[in-house]
């Protein structure tokens, strides 16, 4: 019975000592945390030119330009600007918002991106025919009519 004893004692004390490991491991984790935090608050202020010059530590892996704590979560403050989220856009080029269509789709619609395939001033991607070919080849005529074999 006294072995017995001994052998609780000697289990209380090594989940004991491997509470305090957690417990100073988490200490550690939460202070490497917030030095990450000063770090990129520094940096946010004057944002090095170089991705060399950028953080290699924990810091690395802290946002950048995020909100103010206890303001908003990232998600609700940044998808502010995508507009409501009842839109939605059809492949025939009809928009519904909240079930219902509406009348002027292109109210809806935003600026084509730059390069894009939307984009009308963009070069055509390789393999692909200019919208001026693709109408003529639509249309019937092609190449081969032309030709006297």
């Amino acid at each position: 019975m006294a072995l017995d004893m001994s052998e609780e004692t000697t289990e209380q004390q090594d989940k004991s000592q491997q509470q305090d490991d957690a417990n100073a491991k988490a200490e550690e984790a939460e202070e490497k945390h917030e030095r990450a935090q000063e770090t990129m608050k520094k940096i946010e202020e004057n944002p090095p030119d170089k991705l060399e010059d950028w953080p290699d530590d924990e810091a690395k892996y802290e946002t950048f330009g995020s909100s103010e704590e206890g303001d908003t979560v990232y998600d609700e403050k940044h998808e502010e600007a995508l507009g409501a989220h009842s839109v939605r856009h059809h492949e025939d080029g009809s928009v519904e918002v909240k079930g219902e269509k509406v009348d002027n789709p292109d109210e809806y619609k935003g600026e084509p991106i730059p390069g894009g395939p939307t984009d009308p001033d963009a070069p055509p991607m390789p393999g692909e025919e200019k919208s001026s070919d693709k109408s003529s080849a639509e249309s019937g005529e092609s190449d081969s009519e032309d030709r006297d074999d």
